[in-house]
């Protein structure tokens, strides 16, 4: 098992798990699962990205196991789990059975969980959305700054106008085989402008590089290339249960007009956030109105009846909930933005 070198301090430090476990794939792959919170609480299932591993979701891990029982694990080559060693272990279909055996080793049968989903992570759960093993279990959903197709030829990470050239020179650059090294100065700049709004404050930049360079090379490259092919269009009429959407308005890597797509073409959307001068690294670089938008969406459809407040049941059925809790995460990310606003300026 590899040291992973993430921060060491501030709040993107990754929580120590209440415990750890090993969930076995349909194709024998281990995949590295962490618990937090109450041992009864309700549940809600992180999925990271593509060059992520579960110290991504420190902000909200830490947040949200005061009062729910969070289980992050690390995709398959990703962090802690084990790394295929052929090219067919590398597909959506791997990702969607990765999660199926996640959730029957860490939840009861039937027992419901809000998954949330981050890039990849998102993408790994429309993959899985039309399985049974993965809907008895879904309550709600959040899919963050992720798309279903078109991803190389709409990334805006190449300064170009769309066509075939700025989709060649994209493939090639987000399918580079070279190593990316040590977290450098230089590195971190690059890659504040491919995946971070460009008023992203120092430390969260640093979190998001240690963690990228910390993915295995021919990892990183052979899923850029399922990624550069990626067709999950038909996954998202599979996708019934509630779903909300969120994303940065300045995302490179997964432009704002994925988010939209998604938003028109699920069969239940409950809510489209936009966060404004936000990048591609959402849970990192906003990572309040994240953790707000997972939250809402437990409370709403996992949280014991008996944890609610008086008259809220009622007020629910009044008021569409995706409308009114879409408010909320308006305003929060409002402050949010107010509050970088500020960072920038002193």
């Amino acid at each position: 098992m590899r040291r992973l070198p993430h921060v060491r301090s501030g709040p993107y430090v990754p929580p120590v798990p209440g415990h750890e476990l090993t969930a076995v794939s349909a194709d024998g792959a281990r995949v590295h699962v962490e618990v937090h919170g109450p041992q009864h609480a309700p549940a809600v299932v992180l999925v990271h990205g593509w060059t992520c591993s579960t110290a991504f979701w420190a902000a909200q891990v830490r947040a949200l196991s005061a009062t729910y029982r969070v289980i992050a694990y690390d995709l398959r080559g990703h962090g802690r789990s084990d790394a295929p060693l052929e090219p067919a272990g590398y597909s959506t279909r791997a990702l969607a059975d990765d999660l199926e055996a996640v959730l029957a080793a860490t939840l009861a049968p039937g027992e419901p969980a809000v998954l949330a989903g981050h890039s990849m992570g998102a993408m790994t759960l429309l993959a899985a959305a039309g399985r049974p093993g993965v809907r008895e279990h879904t309550a709600a959903v959040l899919l963050c700054s992720t798309g279903s197709s078109r991803l190389v030829a709409e990334s805006t990470v190449v300064p170009l106008r769309a066509g075939p050239l700025r989709t060649r020179l994209t493939h090639r650059i987000l399918g580079a085989r070279a190593p990316l090294g040590p977290v450098t100065p230089l590195g971190m700049r690059v890659l504040r402008y491919g995946t971070m709004g460009a008023g992203s404050p120092r430390d969260r930049v640093e979190a998001c590089a240690r963690i990228v360079h910390a993915c295995p090379r021919v990892v990183r490259y052979r899923w850029a290339h399922v990624l550069g092919e990626l067709h999950l269009d038909a996954g998202i009429s599979e996708l019934t249960a509630p779903a909300a959407v969120l994303a940065g308005t300045v995302d490179r890597l997964t432009p704002v007009v994925h988010a939209r797509r998604l938003a028109e073409a699920l069969p239940h959307c409950v809510g489209l956030t936009e966060l404004t001068g936000v990048g591609h690294m959402t849970p990192i670089e906003a990572p309040e109105a994240v953790t707000d938008r997972i939250a809402e969406l437990a409370e709403a459809y996992v949280a014991a009846p008996a944890a609610r407040a008086p008259g809220r049941e009622r007020r629910e059925r009044r008021e569409p909930p995706g409308q009114r809790r879409e408010d909320l995460v308006r305003r929060r990310a409002q402050d949010h933005q107010g509050q970088q606003r500020e960072r920038e300026g002193a």
